[in-house]
C-alpha cells in the first residue's frame, strides 16, 4: 500500500467518493470543475444506489483483453465469488487508485485470485480497446504478490449499451462530461455471488483484508475458506453506517454463552467421571479387604 493511498483512504467514505470521482476534472479544467461541483444536478449523477440482492444480466457481451467476445456468464462458471470494478483504463486518477487499492487488499489475503475468487474490471468508456485493456492488465498482474494466472483478473471493454446495463443493475451511476472529455464516476468494488447476485458494495479506494475477506466469504455462502473463517464471519456483521464489517456483539455473546455452557458441561463431566472412578476404586478396595478377611 502506497503512502498516498493510505492518506487518501482516510477520506474514502461515500461523501468523499463523489468528490474524488471528479478530481481529474478539477486538475484538468479548474473553472469547469467548479461549475460541476456546484451543480447538484450533475453531482447527483455520480452515485451508488445499492441494489443488494439484484442479479446482473449474465448474457451481456464484451471484448476481453485478448480481443475475444465473451459473455459475463463466463466469469461465473467456476462457481466462485466475483469482485467487479467499473471504471476506465485511461482514467487520469481515481480508477488507478481503486486498482491499486484492490491489489493491496488482495496481497494481504491468504486466498488466490483465480482460485477462491475472480476479479473482473469492465470499462465504462466505449472508446477503449482490447490492447489498452491488455496493457493495463499486465501492469497490475505484475504487482500482485500472490500466485496468479492470466485469467485471475479480466479486463473487458465494450459497447456503452452493455456497460450501462451492467452499471444500472448494480446501481453504479456515472456520466461523461463532454466539456473536459472525462468520465465522472464513484469509487467502489462490487462483490457478486457465484450466481451473479450483488452481495456487498465495498466503498472507496482502499479494501482492508477484513472487509475483502469477509465479503467474499459471505458471497460464497461458505463455499470458500476454512471452518475457522466461517466462525470469524459469524462474529462479524456488515455495518451500513461505517461501510464495513464490525464485531457482532449479539453473536459474540451467543458464542461466549455456548463456550461457557460447553466448559461447564466439560467440568461437570470431569467431576462425574472422577467421582465414578473414586467410587470404583473404593469398591475395589472394599472387595479386596473383604476377600482378605474371608481368607484370614
Amino acid at each position: 500500500m502506497t503512502p498516498f493511498t493510505r492518506q487518501i483512504g482516510r477520506f474514502a467514505r461515500p461523501k468523499w467518493i463523489l468528490w474524488l470521482g471528479l478530481v481529474g476534472i478539477i486538475a484538468a479544467v479548474p473553472i469547469r470543475a467548479q461549475v460541476v461541483l456546484e451543480n447538484s444536478a450533475e453531482l447527483n449523477r455520480v452515485d451508488i444506489v445499492e441494489r443488494i440482492g439484484a442479479t446482473i444480466p449474465l448474457d451481456l457481451t464484451f471484448t476481453d483483453d485478448h480481443g475475444d467476445t465473451v459473455r459475463l456468464s463466463r466469469y461465473f462458471a467456476a462457481q466462485r465469488p466475483v469482485v467487479l470494478i467499473l471504471g476506465y483504463y485511461n482514467c487520469p486518477m481515481l480508477c488507478n487508485l481503486v486498482f491499486n487499492g484492490m491489489v493491496d487488499g488482495v496481497n494481504l489475503l491468504d486466498w488466490n485470485p483465480g482460485e477462491e475468487f475472480q476479479i473482473l474490471t469492465v470499462s465504462i468508456n466505449p472508446e477503449e480497446t482490447p490492447d489498452l485493456a491488455a496493457s493495463k492488465k499486465a501492469n497490475y498482474l505484475k504487482t500482485i504478490t500472490r500466485p496468479v494466472s492470466d485469467s485471475s483478473w479480466a479486463f473487458l471493454v465494450g459497447d456503452s449499451s452493455q456497460s450501462r446495463a451492467l452499471a444500472d443493475a448494480i446501481g453504479f451511476k456515472y456520466f461523461y462530461d463532454a466539456g473536459v472529455g472525462e468520465w465522472a464516476h464513484p469509487a467502489a468494488a462490487f462483490i457478486l455471488t457465484p450466481e451473479g447476485r450483488l452481495s456487498r458494495v465495498l466503498y472507496g479506494i482502499q479494501f482492508s483484508k477484513t472487509d475483502l475477506k469477509l465479503s467474499l466469504l459471505e458471497a460464497s455462502d461458505g463455499r470458500i475458506g476454512s471452518p475457522m473463517d466461517r466462525l470469524i464471519l459469524y462474529c462479524y456483521h456488515y455495518d451500513p453506517d461505517s461501510r464495513g464489517y464490525t464485531l457482532a456483539a449479539t453473536n459474540l455473546m451467543k458464542l461466549g454463552g455456548g463456550a461457557t455452557m460447553a466448559a461447564l458441561g466439560l467440568f461437570l463431566g470431569l467431576l462425574w467421571y472422577g467421582e465414578k472412578q473414586r467410587r470404583r476404586h473404593s469398591d475395589r478396595n472394599a472387595d479386596s479387604a473383604g476377600n482378605q478377611a474371608a481368607r484370614g
